[in-house]
């Protein structure tokens, strides 16, 4: 059964942050229990409306990718039932589904990105510039066109409602040290590659995503927060892509569509979304979660 969670409260546990998505909650024993809500931001700024069920399913997708992936980087995950923690009285219906006890990392201070494909502020970048963080491309790409090969274009973690910026791998030596950068770059280009191979089989092509990682307490590198998911990734229909086109998604593109064709100026407060918004962002991101975890 669906359930709509805007924001939790849970009585007893220490709250650390409450993110565009994720409410983080404090545990013994270096533990954090994460709570997918179902809160959506756009352009860096928190909708009023929630998304119902929008959280379990990105927590599903998630777990469905820390356990395809472990392979080639650890990851934050426990194993620990979420149920297990919640305080008393506290309904866990609401929140089974849509939380996980994680490892509590130190996080690495940057986003870690990978295209494959010429989209969003990686596209805006190569038309201003001719490359993106740095990395040269080919003269003349289209909107929407494939890569030569996949780049690691990271950008700086920025605050609720401020904005990231691209920065060069450079800029990432500087601020983490080479053997750290090179750990995140390798993991992020490694994991996006079997993940992109993995969606093109089920007719999604996922043009790019971001991943954050933490250091755990023996300075093991860990993929944390989410991964692959329709919030932190694009996926498009892989029959309907076509360069130069914005190919049909399976993320919030839907919502940044409709919130582009209103006068808004991209700050606090945002509108609302009318309920064909809400239901067809829904309906996108279990369309996505169906095709890729079948």
């Amino acid at each position: 059964m669906t359930t709509t969670l805007s924001e939790s409260a849970l009585p007893g546990l220490p709250l650390v942050h409450r993110g565009k998505v994720r409410d983080v909650y404090a545990l013994p024993n270096q533990r954090l229990l994460l709570v997918a809500t179902d809160r959506l931001s756009a352009f860096d700024v928190i909708l009023p409306d929630p998304i119902p069920g929008k959280g379990e399913l990105l927590t599903q997708m998630s777990n469905f990718w820390f356990d395809k992936t472990a392979h080639l980087c650890a990851n934050h995950l426990t194993g620990i039932n979420p149920v297990s923690v919640l305080p008393k009285p506290v309904d866990p219906s609401a929140f089974i589904h849509r939380s996980v006890v994680a490892m509590r990392l130190k996080p690495v201070p940057i986003e870690a990105i990978a295209r494959g494909y010429l989209i969003g502020s990686g596209l805006k970048e190569y038309q201003a510039k001719g490359s993106v963080s740095g990395i040269v491309l080919p003269a003349g790409l289209p909107l929407a066109a494939e890569l030569p090969e996949p780049i690691f274009t990271p950008s700086t973690k920025a605050a609720v409602g401020d904005h990231d910026e691209n920065i060069s791998f450079d800029r990432v030596v500087a601020m983490i040290g080479g053997d750290l950068a090179e750990q995140v770059r390798s993991a992020t280009l490694a994991m996006y590659r079997f993940a992109r191979a993995y969606a093109a089989q089920r007719g999604i092509l996922i043009a790019d995503t971001k991943f954050e990682f933490g250091l755990d307490e023996n300075g093991v590198l860990r993929v944390m927060d989410e991964m692959l998911t329709p919030d932190s990734s694009r996926f498009w229909e892989q029959a309907g892509w076509q360069p130069g086109r914005n190919p049909p998604s399976f993320d919030k593109q839907f919502v940044r569509d409709y919130l582009e064709s209103l006068d808004w100026d991209k700050r606090p407060p945002a509108p609302h979304l009318p309920a064909t918004v809400i239901d067809g962002t829904r309906e996108r991101y279990a369309q996505a979660l169906r095709r890729l975890t079948a």
